[in-house]
């Protein structure tokens, strides 16, 4: 009986493992707009789903880092579902306050720029599987915003 339970733990164990699974990446981040608060940017997550129908998005949750630090997180609960057989964009907004830019000082003295890594993990609800995490990252560096681009709202 104990051989049965083996091989039939060993079964499922290669069907979940070999199940072909959504896929994501991280195709933009990009300035949104400049405010008092802060300064707002935006990560484009695009998501295959091979599956006919659609899959719930538990969270997206985000870490900006530059220079070692950590200057902005955030988590994004409940921001929809990938469609079926599809390709779904979401748009992850992240905020980082003035304060902040501050002690970035030495990097942005540089180049007028952020260098940045950006991780954002996607948990989706797979059937039979339960929470799966999609763990992306990218890096990269962002331009800051001039004086002129505060006076343009």
């Amino acid at each position: 009986m104990a051989q049965l339970v083996d091989k039939a733990k060993n079964y499922v164990t290669d069907k979940v493992t070999n199940m072909r699974k959504p896929e994501a990446s991280l195709s933009k981040f990009r300035l949104k707009g400049v405010s008092r608060e802060g300064v707002d940017y935006l990560a484009d997550v695009s998501i295959d789903n091979p599956y006919s129908h659609s899959i719930p998005i538990c969270e997206i949750s985000y870490v900006l880092k530059s220079d070692g630090r950590v200057i902005a997180t955030g988590t994004i609960p409940d921001p929809g579902s990938i469609k079926g057989n599809d390709k779904t964009v979401l748009n992850v907004p992240v905020k980082v306050p003035h304060s902040v830019l501050v002690s970035l000082v030495k990097d942005i003295a540089r180049d007028w720029d952020i260098d940045y890594l950006l991780e954002v993990g996607l948990i989706i609800d797979l059937p039979l599987i339960g929470n799966f995490t999609i763990p992306l990252s990218t890096q990269g560096e962002v331009k800051l915003p001039t004086l002129t681009d505060f006076f343009k709202n």
